[in-house]
Order: structure tokens, then sequence, then C-alpha cells
């Protein structure tokens, strides 16, 4: 509601004011409130867990979602960030602007009745994790958060809200997220050994966390990242440079047992070409690899010794046309499989090559296979 529409007298006896912004979408005002923290369990609520989904303009809340923020908010006490809230106003609203014209038009101060029902539309996870992050440390409740504001125009329109804010909300690529993650240690390593090698810089796509056919690059950075963490499981390291320096120098190490590797870095081999024929150019086998190493960088904290035992890669036969070997380890019905037991049973390969041992689970999985194939 405008400033021009204001409402009776009565039915803002009682009302809460924000500084804001006004606005226009689709030819109706919405509002953009800084909202004090205290004021969110108060005033904006989500729909009742108890209503039925039909009557309802909002998901119900899932409670597991809701310590993971509440730890976020509080472990980054200095720099959290969260977006802005959505929700609707079904009573008397104000909006009193700072001047009749220029930019000035569109800044004032939102008034709202309090005999209003303030909805929740999208955001009701960070509104739950707030509230609770305020108990553990009360004095975020001065601190602020932008909300916009529209005007409840019945359960269709809130229900479409719902539906138009999440339709297109794309969850960013996994890689990207390392690369942009300078709080999580593991993606500090992961971003640290591509950046810092110049073999692995040329062939990973820092981006995506899905390779085009046409994709000159040869792996992920989250598949780097994912195997890197299984590749450093247990280990102790002083700093995160120190970690991805070993990590590095196993990558480098093992990466110089597959010249199809190289050949794709020098451009004499395509990346989708490695891809379509060579089971060693999917994440599944950088797992694997992580895997390995783990044992490897455990047993020998000697590089020069774990470096000489991995030239046993070089006798394995890496060809996705090699169907008596990896179909049902690597490949189901001919396709690349990321399940855990055909990691597994990939790893199994690579224990054999090298002279490991399997692990008691490893062993349960190889036993379960082999008697499935006979």
């Amino acid at each position: 509601m405008s400033s021009q529409q204001r409402p009776p007298a009565s039915t803002m006896d009682f009302s809460v004011s924000f500084p804001a912004m006004r606005g226009i979408q689709a030819g109706r005002e919405f509002y953009v409130i800084m909202c004090p923290l205290r004021y969110l369990p108060r005033l904006f609520h989500f729909d009742e867990e108890d209503v039925p989904a039909e009557l309802r303009a909002q998901r119900a809340l899932n409670r597991n979602r809701v310590p993971a923020l509440v730890h976020y908010i509080l472990d980054n006490r200095q720099d959290y960030v969260f977006s802005s809230l959505t929700a609707c106003v079904d009573g008397a609203m104000t909006f009193e602007a700072q001047e009749e014209t220029g930019h000035a038009h569109r800044l004032g101060v939102l008034h709202l009745s309090m005999d209003s029902h303030f909805l929740i539309n999208d955001g009701q996870h960070r509104r739950a994790a707030i509230e609770e992050a305020m108990r553990a440390d009360p004095s975020l409740a001065e601190e602020t958060i932008p909300i916009v504001i529209f005007a409840d125009e019945g359960l269709a329109r809130s229900q479409q809200m719902f539906a138009d804010l999440n339709r297109h909300a794309v969850r960013p690529a996994k890689s990207i997220g390392v690369l942009y993650d300078h709080r999580d240690d593991d993606s500090g390593i992961a971003r640290l050994i591509v950046l810092q090698s110049e073999f692995f810089r040329s062939i990973v796509e820092m981006e995506r966390s899905a390779l085009s056919k046409r994709s000159r690059k040869l792996f992920t950075l989250s598949a780097i990242y994912n195997a890197t963490q299984v590749l450093l499981a247990g280990s102790r390291f002083e700093t995160v440079e120190e970690a991805a320096a070993v990590a590095r120098r196993y990558w480098e190490a093992a990466a110089h047992h597959f010249p199809d590797w190289h050949a794709v870095q020098r451009g004499e081999l395509s990346a989708g070409t490695a891809r379509s024929e060579f089971i060693h150019s999917h994440g599944i086998a950088l797992h694997a690899l992580g895997r390995v190493g783990n044992t490897l960088i455990r047993d020998h904290p000697d590089a020069d010794q774990w470096q000489d035992q991995l030239a046993g890669l070089a006798g394995i036969d890496w060809r996705r046309s090699n169907e008596s070997l990896w179909e049902g380890r690597a490949l189901i019905g001919g396709r690349v499989s990321k399940a855990t037991n055909n990691v597994v049973l990939t790893t199994n390969v690579l224990r054999a090559a090298l002279g490991q041992e399997l692990t008691p689970d490893e062993q349960r999985t190889e036993d379960a296979y082999t008697k499935g194939r006979i």
C-alpha cells in the first residue's frame, strides 16, 4: 500500500516501523526493509507444519537443516552472510517517503500494523536458524537482515510466489563452491593442488562439476577435492599448505604412470576421447587412487618409498573395452558407476597391482563380487 492509500487511523494505532525502500514488480508495490534479528521470531512466521500442504504457502520446515545453519552463524560470527528473506503481510501497510520526487521518493519508513499476519514465503530455514543462534549469542539480536515485503493477496498468490521463487533457483556446481570457499581447509587443499601444479592446472575444470564431450579438461575440481579428502584422511598436518604439498606430490607421481593424461595435456589426445576409452579418466579412478594413496602415505612417510610403489599402476589395462576386468567393477552395463561398491571394487584392482592387502570391508565386497560371477 502506498503513502497515498492510508488505512483508517484506528488500524494503525499499534504498528511496527522499519527503514525501507519501495519498488515495483509486475505492477505491484513491494518493499525491502532492514529488520533487526530480534524481530524475526516475534513477527515473521512460516506455515504451521500440521497444516496440509495444499493449504500452506511454504514447504514444511526441515529441522535437520537448521543445526548446520546455526553452526555456520556461530562459527563465522564476524563474517557470516545471509541473503534476504521474502514475506507477505496481510494487514495494513503505509509507506512514508522522504521526498515527493526523485530517488528519495523510493526511500522512507514502512509502517506495518501489529494486527497483520507476517508470513515467510522464502527463507524459513534461515529464520529458524537465526532464532536458535540468538539463544546462544544474544548479541545477534541487534544485527539486521533484509526482508522483501509483499502485500498478501491470498493463498493462491502466496503459493505461486513460492513456486516462482524456487522454480529457477540453481544450486552452484560443487567445483566453483570449492574454488571460492576460503573457510574449508579441504577446499583450500584442493585449490592449491591444482593452482600450484603446472600439469593439473591445464587439465582440471575449475568451475563446472560435469564435463561435456567437447570439454578440453580431464577432471573437475570437485573430483580432485573428493579424492584428496580420501587420500589425506587420518593424516595430520600443521598447515593447509603442507597438506597440499604432500597431496600434490602424490597426484603428480601418480600422473606419471598415465601417459594418456599427459597426451591430453599436450593436445595429442582429446579429453573426450580419453574419457570415452579409458577408466582412468573418470572420478571413480581418482577416488580409488586416493584410497590406495592413503595407505601408501600412512605406511611410508618417506615420499621416495611410495613413489616407487606406484609403478604398479602402469601394468593395469585401463581400457573400457577390457570388460572382463571392469564390467561389474567400474562399469555397469558399459557405463561408469560411482556407487560405493564400484569404487571399492576398482580400488581392489589397484591394490592388487601395488601389492597392497585388502581391508576387511574390501575383502567382503570382493568376495561378493567373485561369488556373483561364478
